[in-house]
């Protein structure tokens, strides 16, 4: 007869330390959908205004990749605008879709929900975090309306060349750009401390540090992150916006340009290139975190089975994030550095990839005898493991610095930056999308929709990237317009390129797919009731679905266990919700004739 080890239950909860917050319940539509203060409608805003970012910037991929594979066939497009759509492309993706989307979106819908709070801790402050970064996200599109356009400096930005003329964009496009960049670090940083301090001290009575699940922590410790990390971004901003309009010397050493000897002296590129990959490396971190978080979720809900090593993979989420302020100069192997720093910047590399594998060894280890269900969130999930730990293998290359010499302006570290930075949290951004639309909505997603998305999508990223290893180990370099007669590069190279445009141009046209999904079935779509996956945490143990306003009714959940109680033995269901006290689960199992282990 089976029966049950509690993990970390208790019967009886402490008294709250924070007195509950007076909430403003709005009456008109403006300010309930507009300028609203709940952090659920706010989690939409952010996730609605990326997407619709994200989208622009998956249409320059198409541009570029009709470019690569059909040379010279599309007339508008000539080197101006494709160093211009590499640029823009880049930047969107990493800063303005998906640090947008985990923090901004998930953070918000997350947080509260999933530690017991009303809302955000600074519900004012969380509103105007949104509409900073929208103010963000439109200044970074009208650097597409004003004289020479956008910036065509490479999504790095790197001066010199990014403010000198005869580089796209050199004088609006890249104000503009740095202008967004700053805004946005505004505006992240009113949302990343309510966060943080919503994370410190909202949380429900009996909601320790040891019961939250792993998406807060992902979140949580990304936004500590992106809290030390984005500054440096901010002060890199502002100092080449200075050098480019005031003349100063920051970055500019003493140089000649188009035949003219410029007035700058004594400025150093190689600072940016610090500055910026001290914000950039654990940029990735802030990307990859949450979605950890997200996928330990996804994988113990959909496979029935409590989260193999909790504590471990949350130590492991802290030691990430601290290890990732080690590692940047591993981005910086080509710009020269003296050896002993190549040695300790590589060791760093390969250290961090501990507390990862170890993430992905429980991954597995949870995977492992569990009533897995295949359903569209777990093939997601499943999806980004095996994507990820492919990332992760480049990334041992590029890690090395005696291999990472000849690959770095290579295809092979596009291949691998998207394979890790780019697919694998897209991925985890469907995965999560698919499995908390019911809570967001009250409606299911399509299932036959949502797996045709998913094999189109999986098949088809893999049918783009894959082959962008090889091309890389030829040495076909990145961010080239064009190829000509290059000797080096064979036929093969050149039929891959049209292979991978065909496969991008399905891939993106499966995402349509996508919305349509989310679009018809918002209305359409099957009724979900509170809690259609059978989960344990505080987010689907609302009154109401979609949660209201203040999330829980007259009275706050009290959190008795953990938020992975599954495969319970005993009981009618097979899981625990953590709000349960064990008196109520001991009554359940004595009344079944399953005397539980203790009692």
């Amino acid at each position: 007869m089976g029966t049950h080890v509690a993990h970390d239950e208790t019967e009886i909860a402490p008294p709250a330390e924070v007195a509950e917050v007076h909430l403003h319940h709005p009456k008109t539509f403006i300010g309930k959908y507009i300028w609203s203060q709940d952090a659920k409608v706010i989690a939409i805003q952010y996730g609605l205004t990326a997407m619709a970012i994200g989208l622009v910037a998956l249409v320059f991929s198409w541009l570029m990749r009709l470019q690569l594979g059909f040379p010279g066939q599309v007339s508008f497009i000539d080197p101006v605008v494709y160093l211009q759509l590499v640029s823009m492309h880049g930047m969107i993706m990493v800063i303005y879709l998906l640090t947008a989307l985990f923090l901004g979106g998930f953070g918000n819908y997350l947080i509260p929900l999933m530690v017991g709070a009303r809302d955000m801790v600074f519900p004012y402050l969380n509103m105007l975090s949104y509409w900073i970064y929208l103010a963000a996200v439109l200044i970074l599109v009208a650097s597409f309306f004003v004289p020479g356009g956008p910036t065509g400096a490479g999504w790095t930005l790197y001066p010199p060349q990014a403010i000198l003329d005869g580089t796209p964009g050199a004088n609006w496009g890249i104000l503009l750009m740095l202008i967004s960049l700053g805004v946005f670090v505004i505006g992240f940083t009113m949302g990343g401390l309510n966060y943080v301090v919503t994370v410190l001290q909202a949380r429900t009575r009996g909601m320790t540090l040891m019961r939250m699940p792993l998406t807060v922590w992902g979140i949580f410790m990304a936004t500590i992150m992106a809290l030390l990390a984005f500054p440096a971004l901010f002060v890199s901003a502002i100092m080449m916006f200075l050098d480019q309009t005031l003349g100063t010397s920051f970055f500019m050493p003493a140089l000649v340009s188009m035949g003219q000897q410029l007035d700058h002296t004594g400025g150093s590129p190689l600072l940016f290139q610090h500055l910026f990959w001290f914000f950039g490396h654990p940029e990735v971190y802030i990307v990859a975190l949450p979605a950890f978080g997200i996928v330990s979720d996804l994988i113990s809900v959909h496979a029935r089975k409590s989260i193999f090593g909790y504590r471990m993979m949350v130590w492991a989420i802290l030691i990430i994030g601290g290890l990732s302020f080690v590692v940047w100069a591993h981005h910086m192997y080509v710009s020269g550095m003296n050896p002993y720093f190549g040695f300790f910047f590589a060791t760093t590399t390969l250290i961090i990839a501990v507390p990862t594998a170890i993430k992905v060894y429980n991954w597995v280890l949870t995977l492992w005898r569990g009533n897995i269900r295949l359903n569209v969130p777990m093939l997601f999930a499943i999806a980004f493991i095996f994507t990820f730990v492919n990332g992760g293998l480049t990334g041992l290359f590029l890690g090395n610095v005696v291999v990472d010499l000849p690959l770095s302006d290579t295809m092979f570290v596009v291949a691998h930056f998207h394979m890790v930075m780019g697919i694998a949290p897209v991925l985890v951004v469907f995965g999560a999308i698919y499995h908390w639309y019911p809570k967001i909505t009250g409606r299911m997603l399509d299932d036959t929709l949502g797996k045709l998305h998913f094999w189109v999508t999986f098949i088809g990223t893999y049918a783009i990237f894959y082959p962008m290893h090889y091309l890389g180990f030829m040495g076909i370099p990145r961010r080239y317009y064009g190829f000509g007669g290059t000797n080096f590069i064979p036929d093969s190279a050149h039929m891959l390129n049209v292979w991978i445009s065909l496969a991008a141009f399905v891939v993106g046209a499966a995402q349509l797919v996508f919305l349509y999904n989310l679009a018809h079935s918002c209305f359409k779509g099957k009724p979900a009731g509170g809690n259609p996956w059978q989960a344990t945490s505080l987010e689907w143990m609302t009154p109401e679905t979609p949660p209201a306003h203040g999330n829980f009714g007259r009275e706050l959940p009290t959190v008795h266990r953990w938020a992975y109680d599954y495969g319970v033995p005993g009981l009618k269901t097979d899981y625990i919700p953590q709000n349960v006290p064990p008196s109520e689960v001991a009554a359940e199992a004595w009344a079944r004739n399953d005397r539980p282990a203790g009692a």
